[in-house]
């Protein structure tokens, strides 16, 4: 397994917000992160990245710890989306994605950001303030910077929310092609369930901290006896832990 997670914990005084929680990632697949609000989701993501240290555990990329890795090592290989983390208001976008260009050492940064500007059709407000675009330019800017370094694994965190039915079918299809052909390995939390079936390989559940079902959307859909992944969900989200 290209990155596997085993027992790991987070405690923040009395409270348990993640609790023991195991599963890995393929190499270029897709796993879907899925949960209610205050899950565990996003403390997962944290100590993933390196942000957040776990009280327990261990985060393995290619069968070594991530606290092994140099800083600028696992930096090279990772980065991570997400709208409601705002890039610096005031810069314009070419100045952000020039700003963390050079946080990441790049090589030949402008051809790097006149590329990934351009699949993204972002030029067309690249000198405008970021703190001026919409929810849904800034959410292309926030992708245009996930991808600046070339990750190995990626990690989305509601990549296409607020944005509208074009643009959201735009950046979905986008991450779809981008992944298959670079080789990206990626996980993704969603609320939007209709995203996570046509974008994920396989996917977890989580509730209150614990891993409570994982499998493709198709065999927790029919496990469950529902009609789709929403409605399986809202099952899970509502009713008690059923499996981990």
């Amino acid at each position: 397994m290209f990155i596997q997670i085993k027992n790991l914990s987070k405690k923040y005084k009395n409270t348990l917000a993640v609790n023991n929680i195991n599963f890995s990632i393929e190499k270029n697949r897709t796993l879907g992160l899925l949960g209610p609000n205050g899950c565990g989701k996003t403390t997962s993501i944290g100590m993933m990245l390196g942000l957040i240290k776990p009280t327990s555990g261990e985060i393995l990329i290619d069968n070594k710890n991530i606290e092994s890795f140099k800083r600028d090592e696992i930096l090279s290989r990772i980065n991570f989306a997400s709208p409601y983390i705002e890039l610096p208001k005031k810069l314009t976008v070419r100045q952000n994605l020039e700003v963390y260009g050079r946080l990441y050492g790049i090589k030949d940064l402008k051809s790097r950001i006149e590329e990934i500007s351009e699949d993204l059709d972002i030029k067309n407000f690249f000198n405008r303030k970021t703190g001026e675009l919409s929810s849904g330019q800034k959410n292309r800017v926030s992708l245009a910077k996930s991808l600046i370094n070339k990750p190995e694994i990626l990690f989305l965190d509601e990549p296409t929310a607020s944005l509208d039915p074009d643009i959201g079918d735009f950046v979905r299809t986008y991450i779809q092609k981008y992944r298959l052909k670079n080789q990206v390995t990626v996980l993704l939390a969603s609320h939007n369930m209709n995203e996570v079936e046509r974008l994920c390989d396989s996917i977890i559940m989580m509730k209150n901290g614990e891993i409570i079902d994982r499998g493709t959307c198709e065999e927790i859909i029919k496990k469950h006896g529902r009609n789709n992944l929403e409605e399986t969900f809202l099952k899970l989200a509502r009713g008690k832990n059923e499996s981990r």
